[in-house]
């Protein structure tokens, strides 16, 4: 890697609070197109545009990913006085469509909770663990990388919201429910003492005396588990659609956008708005039933 490509990612770091995740997916990405045409900060424009072909094969949404990070590097390069001139406008610009959510039935939740439930009445540590999670994810929206890594100083002791740290270090309030407050009790009383962790799902460390929590694939893992033991398919269920169910439930009992914005940590509400493709004949019944100018008939 280039010492020009690091101090963007030191930058984006320090700067910007990226994510490990986010980081991690530069890297790849900047690594990768410094592999095919050489050192960023001094690659010609010609080059930058032979990137096109190189990504060919690869889908829309992933060239569109790999040129966001090359644009920020640039503009940042040009900041920075190690290029005179920004390529960027040689990338290829793909047309993506953001994909649709998965949509979970109330019925299919309804399974989900039931098997987790009668699985955490043996209080098993792992099962009361698992109806946690779900409770979380499914009751509070969270991102799965915001639930693995929750501390225990975020469980709040009274009050009905517990603060997430999320996307780029932005902070924020989410409710958090009777159900997930009894399940998180009920967590709390088998959770092993050892190791001694300062997360709220610790995992055995890797190393003696570090301090782990579980990983985002192991609670997929459990998850996917859990749906083929509940009787659904597991090709249909991740954590992200469990969030996705929550979010599209929340509006389908008449949550509003800007307050679905706020729950989820979305910076953009354009983010937000593609949910409302699931519940597109509510809001024609609401507006035929709430606008004013329903109650009028029309005159000739």
């Amino acid at each position: 890697m280039s010492a020009s490509t690091q101090a963007f990612l030191d930058m984006l770091s320090a700067q910007r609070g990226a994510a490990p995740n986010t980081l991690a997916a530069y890297t790849r990405d900047l690594e990768g197109a410094e592999t095919l045409i050489g050192d960023l900060a001094r690659v010609a424009r010609t080059d930058v545009a032979k990137l096109a072909a190189k990504w060919a094969d690869l889908a829309p949404s992933t060239v569109a990913r790999k040129a966001s990070a090359l644009r920020q590097y640039f503009g940042f390069a040009v900041d920075e006085g190690w290029r005179d001139d920004d390529p960027s406008g040689a990338l290829p610009n793909p047309r993506t469509r953001r994909p649709l959510p998965k949509v979970l039935s109330h019925d299919a939740i309804d399974a989900l909770f039931a098997r987790a439930e009668l699985e955490a009445a043996s209080d098993r540590p792992a099962a009361v663990r698992l109806l946690a999670l779900l409770e979380l994810l499914y009751g509070s929206g969270l991102r799965a990388s915001e639930l693995v890594a929750l501390p225990m100083v975020a469980l709040p002791r009274d009050a009905p919201l517990m603060t997430i740290k999320g996307k780029g270090g932005v902070s924020r309030m989410v409710p958090i429910s009777d159900r997930a407050r009894d399940a998180l009790s009920r967590w709390l009383e088998v959770r092993p003492a050892e190791p001694a962790s300062s997360f709220l799902f610790p995992s055995r460390p890797k190393k003696p005396g570090g301090s782990q929590h579980l990983t985002r694939v192991r609670l997929y893992q459990a998850l996917k588990e859990l749906t083929v033991r509940a009787g659904l398919a597991p090709s249909g269920m991740s954590p992200h659609v469990l969030r996705h169910a929550f979010a599209t439930h929340l509006l389908e009992g008449g949550a509003d956008l800007r307050m679905l914005q706020t729950l989820l940590g979305h910076a953009d509400i354009a983010t937000t708005q593609i949910y409302t493709h699931v519940d597109a004949a509510r809001l024609v019944a609401l507006v035929n039933s709430r606008h004013p100018l329903a109650t009028r008939t029309q005159q000739d």
